[in-house]
């Protein structure tokens, strides 16, 4: 099992970015607003994952990078739950900025688990469709 975060399993490529707003899908799951796009052609590479954190909900610099870094780390750890490759995430935090990371490990598996589904679903109705 690889539990590494390498920057290639980081969304960095401003394109990617504003592709995955503004033709990916999304659902809301406390403490997490999760953006996610199937992109085919990236179906090779491994998934891809942003992780934001408002500045009007945190003002602090410092505060947001903590954040960061605890999302990162759940992320990194639950990875594996999510099966099928080549998916662009963001995970745009809107909840309490004094979680600790035992509040979030849970909501971040929740958050996969709930992925998964809407992926299975998708793939189901596309293959309806043929």
């Amino acid at each position: 099992m690889n539990f590494k975060l390498p920057k290639s399993e980081r969304l960095h490529a401003e394109k990617l970015i504003k592709e995955l707003f503004n033709e990916g899908s999304s659902f809301f799951l406390y403490p997490f607003k999760v953006v996610f796009l199937v992109k085919q052609e990236l179906e090779d590479l491994p998934n891809q994952v942003l992780f934001s954190v408002s500045k009007k909900k945190i003002k602090k610099a410092s505060g947001r990078n903590f954040i960061k870094r605890r999302l990162k780390e759940t992320y990194r750890l639950n990875k594996q739950l999510l099966s099928k490759k080549g998916i662009l995430l963001g995970f745009i935090f809107v909840g309490n900025p004094e979680m600790s990371f035992s509040e979030i490990e849970p909501k971040m598996k929740l958050a996969l688990d709930r992925l998964q589904k809407e992926l299975s679903q998708n793939h189901s109705n596309d293959d309806s469709k043929i």
